[in-house]
């Protein structure tokens, strides 16, 4: 992303109503699925952005240490002082730690972005994380659904459910659960992709509170359902958790 979208991210991010949807949906899912493993190390949120998520999960998620990489040497800055968490400037694509290193990895839609190549991050991922440790993905679905929004923030591929389930089986990822969400709103989604112009701002914003309020209570509906072990058929984006391969 440029620095004015890293700048809009920073001063938005722990009020709009997705991004807060998006961390405690994560949050939760990783926290169920860290205390399933026995893969010690720490947690590494791959590309952090301004640190929202890291500061949502804190100096340790279920016994594990959190830790912080970004590509953007200044996003970094930002992200360590607002999470005041350890945050590492490199790439997804060439990571800066040993061999076997992690306990758990984290990419919020990161794959997505033009300036990452899948492959080469997932094997990296594979590389540095212990055998038997987990990874978490956000992902945004559907190609058909690149927008200006997408643009904005140089995403240049979207992903469907198989889509990912194959990208993982083929760098040594064995699939635990995939699910969409953002789905009671998809149809609204959906709309304002297509009414709206191609060069238009990003969708990361102040939303009026009445709004926010009323898309944060939709989303939390969502994550109820996901939380008892539900697989939403359709949405905005996907998550994904996989294990890497002993």
């Amino acid at each position: 992303m440029e620095r004015a979208e890293y700048e809009r991210m920073h001063a938005v991010e722990d009020r709009m109503w997705w991004y807060r949807g998006l961390r405690s949906l994560v949050a939760a899912e990783l926290a169920r699925t860290l205390r399933r493993v026995t893969a010690a190390g720490p947690v590494l949120d791959a590309g952090c952005g301004t640190g929202g998520m890291l500061s949502r999960l804190g100096a340790e998620v279920a016994g594990h240490s959190t830790i912080g990489l970004e590509y953007d040497a200044g996003a970094a800055l930002l992200a360590a002082a607002k999470a005041g968490r350890p945050v590492a400037s490199g790439s997804v694509n060439e990571m800066p730690f040993d061999d076997a290193a992690l306990g758990a990895y984290v990419s919020l839609d990161v794959l997505c972005h033009g300036g990452v190549d899948p492959d080469r991050a997932l094997s990296e991922a594979h590389r540095c994380l212990k055998p038997g440790a987990i990874a978490l993905f956000n992902l945004p679905a559907y190609d058909w659904l690149l927008s200006a929004h997408d643009k904005r923030v140089h995403n240049v591929r979207r992903f469907t459910r198989g889509q990912a389930r194959a990208l993982l089986a083929g760098h040594g990822f064995r699939l635990l659960r995939s699910t969409y969400w953002n789905t009671l709103l998809f149809p609204l989604m959906l709309l304002h992709r297509l009414i709206g112009s191609d060069d238009r701002d990003s969708d990361v914003r102040d939303f009026p509170k009445w709004l926010d309020a009323l898309f944060s209570a939709v989303l939390a509906v969502e994550r109820a359902a996901i939380s008892v072990g539900l697989s939403l058929p359709f949405g905005g984006s996907l998550l994904v958790v996989a294990v890497r391969d002993e």
